[in-house]
């Protein structure tokens, strides 16, 4: 077993990188995951909420590689938590943690610091969509805000110069 873990701090609210997080795929820097599913979903006592998400990845294998059924062989369970930062409320602290597994074959040491390492440089990857997620969904409120803004406007010189 290795466990792989990782800090970085976003500038940008909670709410906005919590919404972003739950918006995260598909995006154009993971192209591999082609779908996610809600397995599971629950806020706590505390109020916090959890999620359990299988993400469906498309890797581009082998096709003798692709024969092969790893799920009894290899497992990683990921576990992501976004957190206010204690001292500045405009940003937000993730900590990302992976706990991997390869059993049943010979070198499981190399492929679990193996698989950790492909994990760090995907988590960068991961950041830089987070980035790219919370770019568009601030155009989309900027475009509809703009819109609404518009909305009210034509209305309002309707009226103030007697057009019905």
């Amino acid at each position: 077993m290795k466990i792989w873990t990782s800090e970085h701090v976003f500038d940008h609210p909670w709410e906005t990188v919590t919404t972003a997080a739950m918006q995260k795929y598909p995006n154009p820097m993971n192209p591999s995951v082609v779908g996610v599913d809600v397995l599971h979903r629950h806020v706590d006592a505390s109020g916090k909420l959890h999620s359990q998400r299988l993400l469906s990845t498309e890797w581009g294998l082998p096709s003798v590689v692709r024969s092969i059924s790893f799920t009894n062989m290899v497992s990683v369970d990921e576990r992501l938590i976004y957190k206010p930062h204690p001292q500045d409320p405009g940003k937000t602290v993730l900590t990302q943690e992976a706990i991997i597994t390869v059993k049943g074959i010979s070198l499981s040491s190399y492929l679990e610091s193996l698989m950790a390492s492909t994990i760090s440089s995907n988590a960068s990857k991961g950041r830089e969509a987070m980035e790219w997620v919370i770019h568009k969904l601030n155009a989309e409120i900027e475009e509809l805000t703009a819109s609404a803004r518009g909305g009210i406007r034509a209305p309002m010189a309707a009226a103030a110069f007697g057009e019905k």
